[in-house]
């Protein structure tokens, strides 16, 4: 087959990770392979990033509109972008394709008309998504559990791949590709395992419609036999980030007498400091008081103090240490803003295939990077922490804080504490940790590996870990652009995982 603009259907889409990497997938002749046909999310804010990218692609590479590019910068009103005429006609089509819809909830028979629309009778054609997974992740289970027992057992987002399900049934996609929290593995439901659940469920969904059930890192001429053979292990693909996700590969069973090609793991990981040291530098906000640079420096020259009195070994290096660290901020007066022009925003460490995938030359410059505002406690704790990072060359726990730096929290001290990687660094020279939705909340876990910047990661930030490309913009308020990318695939990940498929399909070629 030599099939060009598969129909691509997404479920459970979040902001557009799996379809952007899908979407961007092409044969040796620059012909796009994949057409994304239908997307649908129940947020309404991560529907409108859905909406927004869904324009991006109507137009060629190298094509798209000004407009876009003064919107994203926040030169222009988002109703100023709408009313251009080259918007406002492929409005229309952008909106055929992005759903704003709660799958399990809202009308069934309203879907699966979109679906059918956009499937238009093509085969092949591809599913993909991932349906929500808080009752699947490891501290999910425990704090529904903890709080209430029976509700937890009754989470109809247990059996939200039941919608997925539906649709597989429904209109028999040539390949699924559904991924999910590692969590799912361990996953049980009135004492029996749900991964085992949903295997059987998706291999046999319909009489008279099986499919195969494959590893995108086992071979196929080595099936899959244990739960473990469908993690991925984003840092060993080329994603900054140590991001560990069940994937699966469902190939019906007219489909499955042929092999398909497994990912490719990268020599050397990509690391942190690779893709975030070419962004601007910036510094935080002090929250709940007055905020300038000049007491936001005095904040920082303050934090040595907070390790007096404190018995460690290393106590005085540190103290020379945050003292320096401090002294280095006086360089960084900028806290960040909604657009900052900068001609090179990278490194010259980070990897070509990278730049390549992040990089818009159009953009000129960055979106969304902007600091968070932080209370003076939590900034001496950044100050310790990124210092500790960068001097001793791991992240402190937080029973090796200093007392008067520990939280006061009955659970912060003691000899089990239940979080004691609660102010996490993110290491200069390895993968990030799991960019998840957390990351909206506070930014503890979130560290930056510059003690002189004193910060949590910005939205861009956070958009670079999970491998989102620059010129990709989230709607909403702050806390919803992190909410969203950390609900996210990597797009650089969906990108291998999409030319797979493609390769697979006879497509590439």
């Amino acid at each position: 087959m030599k099939n060009i603009n598969i129909p691509v259907i997404d479920l459970f889409a979040g902001p557009g990770g799996l379809a952007e990497g899908f979407s961007s997938v092409t044969n040796r002749q620059g012909d796009n392979i994949f057409d994304i046909r239908a997307s649908v999310e129940k947020d309404p804010v991560a529907h409108q990033t859905l909406t927004l990218r869904a324009i991006f692609r109507t137009f060629p590479r190298g094509k798209v509109p000004d407009c876009y590019y003064d919107y994203v910068r926040g030169h222009i009103s988002k109703q100023d972008f709408l009313r251009n005429p080259l918007i406002s006609e492929v409005l229309e089509n952008a909106s055929k394709e992005a759903h704003c819809a709660t799958l399990g909830e809202d009308s069934s028979a309203l879907i699966d008309g979109w679906i059918k629309d956009a499937i238009g009778g093509h085969d092949p054609w591809v599913l993909i998504g991932g349906p929500p997974c808080q009752a699947y992740s490891l501290a999910g289970r425990s704090r529904m559990r903890n709080i209430d027992p029976k509700a937890f057992e009754e989470d109809k987002r247990h059996f939200l791949y039941k919608e997925y399900l539906r649709i597989i049934q429904a209109f028999r996609p040539t390949v699924f590709v559904m991924e999910n929290v590692k969590g799912i593995l361990s996953s049980s439901h009135n004492g029996l395992p749900i991964f085992d659940r949903i295997l059987d469920d998706l291999s046999h969904p319909a009489p008279g419609l099986d499919y195969e059930i494959r590893s995108f890192v086992v071979s196929p001429s080595q099936p899959a036999h244990h739960p473990e053979d469908f993690i991925i292990r984003s840092e060993l693909f080329g994603i900054p980030q140590m991001r560990h996700r069940v994937i699966l590969l469902g190939i019906r069973s007219d489909h499955a007498h042929r092999p398909h090609e497994l990912l490719v793991k990268r020599d050397q990981p990509s690391c942190v400091e690779d893709v975030l040291s070419g962004l601007p530098r910036i510094r935080s906000r002090i929250s709940r008081e007055k905020d300038s640079f000049e007491e936001w420096l005095n904040v920082l020259r303050g934090g040595a103090d907070t390790l007096k009195g404190w018995e460690s070994q290393i106590s005085q290096k540190m103290m020379t240490s945050m003292q320096n660290e401090a002294e280095k901020s006086r360089q960084i007066k900028n806290t960040g803003q909604p657009f900052i022009p900068v001609a090179n925003p990278f490194s010259q460490n980070i990897p070509p295939e990278l730049v390549r995938w992040l990089h818009d030359a159009r953009l000129g410059g960055v979106c969304q990077h902007e600091s968070r505002s932080h209370m003076r406690s939590d900034l001496h704790r950044y100050l310790f922490s990124s210092s500790h990072a960068k001097y001793q060359g791991y992240a402190p726990k937080l029973g090796e804080f200093p007392p008067r730096l520990l939280p006061n929290h009955s659970n912060a001290s003691g000899d089990n504490i239940p979080f004691e990687d609660r102010f996490r660094v993110q290491m200069s020279t390895r993968p990030s940790s799991t960019v998840v939705s957390h990351i909206a909340k506070d930014g503890h876990y979130y560290i930056h590996y510059d003690p002189a910047q004193c910060r949590s990661l910005t939205v861009r930030e956070a958009a670079r870990l999970q491998t989102f490309p620059d010129n990709y913009f989230f709607e909403g308020n702050r806390t919803q652009q992190y909410t969203q990318i950390g609900n996210a695939v990597p797009p650089f990940l969906a990108k291998q995982l999409g030319e797979i498929v493609a390769s697979f399909l006879g497509a590439a070629r």
